[in-house]
């Protein structure tokens, strides 16, 4: 039966493109299911797949998994390369990887995931600037401690997937990282999945209020991108 992953806006949906470039980067084949987001809230539509009302949610047969690092956990028992080989550099990614998920939510209040814009930051509040100053640091421990490319090592993981979304909030609103950081985004940017999601959310035309005043509450639009 293979695997299903419903996910939703290209443009607006961080916690579904983890999930949704892991399998892509990986080659690990699904059935893209998008369900766009239809106003400020799609719990009750989204339930018809996720217990929880929320994306991304992986189906695999009968098992329904409903959580962006659970959905990584789960993959991680049934194929190779999602974590890094090495005990140490796979620890490392863990804890970088889990501290995305539970944490940043400065970075994620003030500067939401909107793929097609560019804008200014109004302010930057210094629980933000504290949230920038710990990602370059964890982005350059990462690169120097394993090498690089990617954040724990010469293969891309999880890890590096976890924090995509970041890699367009920081073009977005033009967030300093550090030199390291930059370079790790920059490649973040041209990877040939991360091009189809943004290809994907430029040629997007719905737009969601709730997702479009998030933006306009914070910053001042200079560029947008989309149709």
């Amino acid at each position: 039966m293979g695997y299903a992953l419903f996910t939703a806006n290209r443009n607006y949906s961080s916690w579904s493109l983890r999930p949704w470039l892991l399998m892509r980067a990986l080659e690990i084949p699904f059935d893209d299911r998008l369900v766009p987001f239809a106003g400020p809230d799609n719990s009750e539509e989204f339930r018809s797949f996720a217990p929880n009302g929320k994306v991304p949610c992986l189906h695999d047969g009968d098992i329904v998994v409903w959580d962006s690092l659970a959905i990584v956990e789960y993959l991680a028992e049934r194929h190779d390369g999602v974590w890094p080989a090495d005990p140490v550099a796979r620890a490392w990614a863990r804890c970088a990887a889990a501290e995305m998920h539970s944490g940043f939510s400065p970075l994620r209040n003030i500067c939401p995931m909107s793929v097609g814009v560019c804008a200014e930051l109004i302010a930057v509040p210094p629980a933000l600037q504290n949230d920038i100053d710990r990602i370059g640091a964890l982005f350059a421990q990462g690169l120097d401690r394993f090498g690089g490319p990617w954040l724990a090592g010469e293969r891309f993981t999880a890890v590096d997937a976890f924090f995509a979304p970041v890699a367009y909030r920081v073009r977005s609103f033009g967030l300093a990282i550090g030199e390291k950081g930059q370079a790790w985004v920059d490649r973040m940017l041209a990877h040939p999945a991360m091009l189809d999601w943004e290809a994907a959310a430029l040629a997007e035309t719905w737009r969601d209020p709730a997702h479009e005043d998030e933006i306009a509450g914070v910053a001042t639009i200079t560029a947008d991108y989309r149709a």
